[in-house]
C-alpha cells in the first residue's frame, strides 16, 4: 500500500492509499480518483516528503492506528461539514442507485409515494428533469464504489 498526497484542480488538498503506483495511474486514468472535498477528478500527485520508520517506530504507530480506528480525522472544516451532510442525508433519504432519474419522475408525478432520495443520474436525464420543472440538485461527492 502507498499513501498519496493529491491536490484537485480546485487547489484542495487531501490523501488517499492505493494499491502501488500502478493502481493510482490506473485509476486516475479511469475517473475513479476525485477530490474528497469538492468531487473533481482533476487530481494530481502533490509534491510530498518520503516518511521513513525505524521498526519500533513502525510498532508504535500501527498500535496508534488501531486505536484511533480505520478512518483519519478531517482534513478541513469543509471536509466534516461534507460528511455530516453525507451522513445525514443518507439517514434521512431512500438509495434509488441508477433508478433515481425514473423515481423521480414518479414521485413528481404522483405515481410513487412523496418521499427524499437519492442516486445516480445521467448528465442528459438530470438536464431533462431540470428542464421538466423537477426540482434534483447534484451532491458534492460520488457513490463509494466509485472512491
Amino acid at each position: 500500500m502507498i499513501r498519496y498526497t493529491l491536490k484537485c484542480d480546485n487547489d484542495h488538498s487531501f490523501e488517499s492509499w492505493f494499491q502501488s503506483a500502478e493502481a493510482f495511474e490506473k485509476l486516475k486514468a479511469a475517473g475513479m480518483v476525485a477530490c474528497s472535498i469538492c468531487g473533481s477528478d482533476k487530481v494530481e500527485k502533490a509534491v510530498m516528503a518520503p516518511r521513513l520508520r525505524t521498526g519500533r517506530d513502525a510498532a508504535r504507530a500501527a498500535a496508534g492506528k488501531a486505536r484511533q480506528g480505520p478512518l483519519s480525522a478531517p482534513a478541513s472544516a469543509a471536509e466534516q461539514a461534507l460528511r455530516e451532510l453525507r451522513a445525514k442525508i443518507e439517514a434521512n433519504s431512500e438509495n434509488v442507485g441508477s433508478d433515481f432519474a425514473r423515481e423521480a419522475r414518479a414521485i413528481h408525478e404522483g405515481d410513487a409515494p412523496e418521499r427524499s432520495i437519492y442516486g445516480e443520474a445521467r448528465a442528459d436525464e438530470a438536464r431533462k428533469l431540470v428542464e421538466d420543472g423537477i426540482p434534483v440538485a447534484p451532491l458534492p461527492w460520488q457513490n463509494r464504489r466509485g472512491n
